[in-house]
This record gives C-alpha cells, structure tokens and sequence, in this order.
C-alpha cells in the first residue's frame, strides 16, 4: 500500500533514498540526490513562502531553503522514517538561522539578537495581559523573562538594531528640513592645527632668533624663499638649508620631549 502524505507536494522517494544510502560517493551518489532534491523542491519553496512577509526577496528564501533541502537530503537516513518530518525543521532552521544572521543592519552578536527576542515576548506578554497598560518597566521584562537586569538593558538596546535609519530621514517634526545626516559631527581640521602648534612650541623656542624669523616668514607670512633670502641677505640655498635644518629640530624636539629637560 502506498504511503500517505500531509501535502501534495512530498513525493514517493522512500526506494530512492534506500538507493542513495546504499550508493557510494560518485557520480551515481550525486545523480540520486539530485533527482531527490528536485522532487523536494516544490515542498522546500512552500516552506519559504510562510517567510514572504519579513522583508527579504522571495527568490532568494527560496534559495536559502533550498540549501536546507540539500542538508536534508545529505543527512537523512532511511530506518529514522519518513523523509518530510525530517526535512521540514531542517529547512526551517535554515531560514531562520538566515534571518537572523543577514537581516539585521547592524551586526549584532548571536547572544545578544537571543536577549532581542527574550525580551521583547516577554514586553509583549506583559502588554496582553488584561489591566496592564502601560509600557512595563525593566524589572518586570527581567522576571518575566527569567533574566538580570543587565540582559534586560542590552536586549532593549537591540531592538533598535534589527533595521537603522537613513541618514536622509527627517529629525523631528518640525518643517525645518533637518535630516539625521545634518546631526552627524565631522572632524574640525583646527584641532590638528592647535595640537601640531603646541608640539613645534617646545622646539621653536631652541632656534636661534634667525631661524625662527625664517621660519616666520615663510610659514605664517607665505614669503617664497628668494624674498626671505633677499630680506636676509643671504643666499636662498642658505635659506633652503636653514628651513630643512630648523624643521627637523622641531620634529626632534616633538617626537622626543625629554630632549627639553636634556637642553636645559
């Protein structure tokens, strides 16, 4: 008597799959499981179109249970019974464990995506319950879930992972125009140039009264070296020479600020 199935779409391959466990790897191995997996195809594509409605692209679940139906195909054994119980939480996981790694926009640790989902049933299941209006507080997440305090914080700190916003979306409801792009601070090039000052302090006040006006001139008054050498009275390869010599004692002076208590 032929076997009986829960949906149309699980075929009869108990004789094939007793083949394929009697098979060796090979090229007969390889043909068996996937004759196997395209008869199971069209169970696996069902399994995926229950996920339809979480924001990822149907062909691609389709994909990602199909790659569950290839672990099932690979793992079953005969004498566990039939193929479709088996299949079924095997492909399953596949799609779960796909969402849970690929569709959060930020990358968030597997422990703390598994506080995520602790906590939030258990802020739901608090919500339902008749008479409880407001928004629970953390010590009631904490016990209903079975958790610390801290897990409590980090798992409501993730719920806000699992999608972000973009940096064109309006702050606020004001008719201002702000967007969260216009939030984001930037790096203020006058810093460095505060730092790199205070560091060429300690060395410029080692330059003899020459060489810091050289270096005056051409750093803070943008003379070119021919009109500091004109100025001088010396020739613009001395000052060539001077500009060289004076910077890399700064930079010793920078680099070393032991040099200073040396000096002195």
């Amino acid at each position: 008597m032929a076997a009986r199935h829960s949906h149309d779409d699980a075929p009869d391959t108990q004789q094939t799959f007793e083949r394929l466990a009697r098979t060796s790897s090979g090229p007969e191995h390889d043909l068996l499981s996937t004759e196997l997996v395209e008869a199971w195809l069209p169970m696996a594509h069902r399994i995926a179109g229950r996920f339809r409605n979480k924001g990822e692209n149907q062909e691609d679940l389709r994909q990602v249970a199909a790659v569950g139906l290839v672990k099932a195909v690979d793992r079953y054994e005969p004498e566990r019974g039939p193929f479709e119980p088996y299949a079924v939480p095997t492909i399953t996981g596949e799609l779960r464990r796909h969402f849970r790694d690929h569709s959060w926009d930020l990358h968030v640790p597997r422990r703390v995506q598994d506080l995520r989902n602790k906590v939030r049933c258990a802020r739901r299941d608090l919500m339902d319950r008749p008479g409880h209006r407001v928004e629970p507080d953390i010590e009631e997440i904490a016990a209903g879930a079975g958790l610390t305090l801290d897990d409590v914080r980090t798992g409501m700190e993730a719920l806000e992972s699992y999608s972000a916003l973009s940096l064109d979306a309006e702050v606020g409801a004001s008719d201002d125009g702000f967007s969260l792009s216009d939030t984001l601070g930037e790096n203020e090039p006058g810093y460095d140039l505060a730092i790199d000052r205070e560091a060429a302090k300690n060395g410029l006040r080692h330059l003899a009264e020459r060489e810091r006006t050289i270096l005056y001139l051409r750093f803070f008054e943008d003379m070119t070296q021919s009109h500091i050498a004109e100025r001088m009275g010396i020739s613009q390869m001395h000052v060539s020479r001077l500009i060289s010599r004076s910077c890399a004692q700064i930079r010793d002076y920078a680099d070393d600020p032991a040099a200073d208590r040396q000096a002195a």
